[in-house]
């Protein structure tokens, strides 16, 4: 696994891809016909079943997948990451107790934004339907329309408890909708958002709405997640004030949501450290990606997307190390180890310093980066993601 400090942006991308892919991918209790990224690195044993489990994480790593898939398949080459992503389905499906929902509607709707991805690409490579794909679809689609109620003006639930209406369900439900063509409820759905959530003063999404017995109260939290299935919804529908309400948000986020990086003049993304938060800004370099490569976007609005996603993940390559032989056997023998990679939570601290040797390396702030890496591909080749 070669990864050249000058390697162009899909090289990299394929180089963190198959970092994460061996380092926590694993079939499902052994199961032929499945796979399973574990939450951490290295994985203990019975951590399938015993250990933490993270839906939504499971759901981005397919999303990392299907990036990989459509560069491989641009590119000529096998479709690798296609197969792995129709295991990951199975096997998410299985370890979630043979069923794809669960309590919380932020996680179906990436689930089923991923699969609906996945399906656009089997049939891209394979010429196939996507039954597995469908399938997924058609048990989240109808968990979503229930989760969008007229409660609180409009929005979706987060999870079933149905106390808390947020741009983390709400956006990425949005999005969903647009790409099944009900661009009604995306409309209705966006309203919402702008008219309940957007902050005036810094043109960000804030958190979400919690639903109280004395009333409604405003969850005013920032994240650079909620950012970006909103540019990504926006930009689906596509009316002229849709863009120009998506080009306001690329500047925002711009003005809102970066630091410097502590190299020359670059700004980066701000990231939300380990756990839950490790995924955060990966997600919104995704729907960078789709903007720096929208024609229809104001040209000033595309290339700041586009310096965004490419300094951000300019600065996770540049903090990246290298697994050593002292973290793992297969390293030293020559193993799928050799040459993986680790990335740092934050694009502003090498990784040997965040993720020293002997340290446990979480899932998400790796999908975050191979995140970030894919949409730098993206934006290189000038090709909208699929």
């Amino acid at each position: 696994m070669s990864e050249p400090a000058s390697s162009p942006a899909p090289v990299r991308a394929a180089v963190a891809a198959g970092s994460v892919t061996t380092l926590f991918g694993h079939r499902l209790l052994h199961l032929p016909g499945t796979h399973l990224a574990a939450v951490r690195w290295p994985r203990g044993r019975a951590s399938d079943l015993h250990g933490p489990w993270h839906y939504w994480w499971q759901a981005h790593y397919l999303d990392c997948l299907v990036d990989a898939g459509w560069r491989e398949h641009r590119a000529g080459l096998p479709p690798e990451s296609l197969h792995r992503g129709q295991e990951l389905l199975l096997g998410i499906r299985l370890r979630n107790l043979f069923r794809y929902p669960n309590h919380f509607y932020d996680d179906m709707a990436w689930l089923a934004l991923a699969a609906e991805r996945l399906e656009g690409l089997t049939r891209a490579v394979t010429g196939d339907d996507g039954h597995r794909c469908r399938a997924v679809v058609s048990a989240l689609g109808p968990r979503l329309v229930g989760a969008s109620t007229d409660d609180a003006g409009g929005g979706v639930y987060w999870n079933t408890r149905r106390n808390f209406k947020n741009t983390p369900a709400t956006a990425p439900a949005a999005l969903f909708f647009a790409r099944a063509g009900r661009l009604e409820r995306t409309r209705a759905l966006t309203d919402w958002l702008r008219e309940k959530l957007l902050d005036a003063d810094s043109g960000l999404y804030l958190d979400g709405l919690r639903l109280r017995r004395g009333g409604i109260e405003t969850v005013r939290d920032r994240y650079t997640y909620n950012q970006g299935p909103v540019l990504g919804a926006l930009l689906a529908l596509g009316e002229p004030h849709d863009l120009a309400a998506a080009a306001r948000l690329v500047h925002a986020v711009d003005a809102e949501l970066t630091h410097p990086s502590g190299t020359g003049d670059s700004r980066v993304l701000i990231t939300h450290g380990d756990g839950d938060g490790g995924l955060f800004t990966g997600i919104l370099t995704r729907y960078l990606a789709v903007a720096a490569t929208d024609v229809r976007l104001d040209p000033a609005a595309r290339s700041t997307a586009a310096r965004l996603v490419a300094e951000t993940a300019e600065a996770f390559w540049s903090g990246r190390r290298r697994v050593g032989a002292d973290e793992s056997p297969s390293v030293a023998a020559g193993g799928p180890d050799a040459g993986a990679l680790v990335f740092s939570p934050d694009p502003r601290v090498d990784a040997a310093t965040s993720y020293p040797p002997g340290a446990p390396v979480e899932l998400s702030t790796q999908l975050q980066a191979w995140m970030a890496l894919e949409a730098a591909a993206v934006c290189a080749d000038g090709t909208p993601g699929a």
